[in-house]
């Protein structure tokens, strides 16, 4: 026995119509994909001697990136912009590609603001911050007495 969806409705015929209709208008790819936010993912870890920030942003080249310290706070932005036009073309639909995104984090006390380094290789930012010596955590041995 198959399950089929059953639809109450006696006018199929034109619910087929209606949804093909709309269907094209609503599942276009430019509103699809022009009102989702794109914030790109983090991974964000601690080691004894730093923080390690890793930001997912494929697509983008260096010089994208703007990267600032104020006060305690990191901020992470990007912006960028492609336009391609051929003026020999009468386009019926023309498509921009426009992307932008802005991710803060605060940063703990402990942080050297003069060694922070970033870099961004195979699509992924990665952004070192050093931590100030005297907040280094010394492995040692405790011996139990």
């Amino acid at each position: 026995m198959t399950l089929v969806k059953f639809s109450g409705n006696k006018n199929r015929g034109v619910d087929n119509w209606v949804n093909d209709f709309f269907n094209p208008v609503f599942n276009d790819s430019f509103l699809s994909d022009r009102f989702t936010s794109r914030v790109p993912a983090v991974n964000v870890a601690e080691t004894s001697d730093a923080y390690h920030i890793e930001l997912a942003a494929p697509g983008l080249e260096k010089g994208d990136f703007k990267i600032n310290v104020d006060g305690d706070v990191l901020t992470i932005s990007a912006e960028k912009k492609v336009e391609s036009s051929d003026e020999s073309k009468k386009y019926s639909k023309r498509e921009y590609s426009y992307t932008s995104f802005t991710r803060s984090f605060t940063l703990p006390d402990s942080i050297d603001h003069g060694k922070i380094d970033a870099n961004y290789k195979d699509g992924v930012l990665k952004v070192d911050i050093t931590k100030k010596e005297e907040a280094k955590v010394a492995s040692r041995l405790i011996e139990v007495k």
